[in-house]
């Protein structure tokens, strides 16, 4: 793996009691470094990416309907649950309003990008944007932030299961409950989550999610369980795992700091992620893994992220963090030596229950 991280003689141990850090670069050297056009949306893009996914998610429909084979369907799972997950990174070019200079036109595509995954549009772009205000602050971050010690300690069986085990399907329970902790539900406008002027963005979405699970609760009057499962179930939970997956990997790593108190700021906190390499799936789920560039300018449209991070790596040098290590074997270390971070200090990293 290559991993580049703060430098430190032993960051485990001597930055636990550091009281501040300051980086080396500003937000602005980092903005000027890149190419102006790479903050512009170029809607024509867009919508080729959006029609794109959209094809290829009719198509691999109608060539699973055709053949009907046993031999084919668990390729058309992975395929297609592949496809839901590109269609969910266009949404989030929407919710980040990337995807055009328009609100409305980025609201409509966000809609039709994730209420056929059972996503909710609104709800899930405010909470995704609580977690871009504060990623890397252990006390405010919305999603895949550490427990403590203590917190892991007093963690019930049925919790623990969950967070440490099968954490790839763990999506659909964060849409009701969100992650240990806290309180809200994605779909209600008098979640903690959300705003009083926000209400009406929610309950549009809420309403549109419903309204989905109504259209597929007929579909499988029609047609069947076994509909539901070949046509849809199975694609979503292959949706669900990448989702999961790809979030985890962009933010759990034993190098990757975390903060509390005044030491945190919004920079520190963007550039503790990490850049993952996907191979041929990169283009498939739109460059998603090119995920420091996309949290130091959230704004920036997914295609042009290769060129920004290519900018700003000189600057940031050592802070950067990226790894080519295979993504089977990163998720396997990070979910063995990733689960709590300790109960004091303004600069903390991952340990493992393992380790005394």
């Amino acid at each position: 793996m290559q991993s580049n991280t703060i430098p430190a003689n032993n960051p485990h141990d001597c930055e636990l009691s550091e009281k501040t850090t300051k980086l080396p670069f500003t937000l602005q050297d980092l903005k000027v470094a890149i190419p102006a056009e790479c903050f512009q949306p170029n809607l024509i893009k867009s919508l080729f990416y959006f029609f794109r996914d959209i094809l290829i998610i009719t198509l691999l429909y109608a060539v699973a309907h055709y053949l009907d084979s046993w031999y084919f369907w668990p390729v058309f799972w992975i395929m297609q649950g592949t496809m839901f997950w590109a269609l969910f990174v266009i949404g989030h070019d929407c919710g980040h309003q990337s995807f055009s200079k328009h609100k409305w036109l980025n609201d409509l595509i966000g809609h039709l990008s994730h209420t056929p995954i059972l996503v909710p549009y609104h709800g899930w772009r405010i909470s995704h944007r609580t977690h871009h205000k504060n990623t890397g602050n252990i006390d405010n971050d919305e999603s895949w932030y550490p427990v403590t010690k203590s917190q892991y300690k007093q963690m019930p069986l049925l919790q623990k299961l969950g967070r440490y085990y099968v954490f790839l399907l763990a999506y659909p329970v964060y849409l009701f409950k969100r992650s240990p902790g806290k309180d809200g539900s994605h779909f209600l406008p008098s979640s903690p989550l959300f705003k009083p002027s926000e209400k009406q963005d929610v309950l549009t979405s809420t309403i549109l999610w419903i309204g989905m699970v109504g259209l597929l609760g007929f579909f499988t009057y029609q047609w069947g369980w076994m509909w539901l499962l070949k046509y849809y179930a199975m694609p979503y939970i292959v949706f669900v795992i990448w989702l999961d997956l790809v979030t985890f990997l962009h933010h759990t790593e034993p190098d990757i700091p975390w903060y509390r108190g005044e030491d945190w700021t919004f920079l520190k906190g963007a550039i503790s992620s990490i850049d993952r390499d996907y191979g041929f799936i990169n283009h498939i789920h739109h460059d998603i893994g090119t995920h420091v560039a996309h949290h130091i300018f959230l704004n920036m449209p997914h295609y042009n992220l290769r060129r920004a991070t290519e900018a700003i790596k000189p600057i940031m040098g050592e802070y950067f963090h990226q790894s080519q290590e295979p993504i089977w074997k990163a998720l396997w270390r990070s979910a063995l030596s990733c689960h709590f971070v300790p109960d004091t200090g303004n600069k903390v990293y991952y340990t493992s229950n393992r380790q005394k």
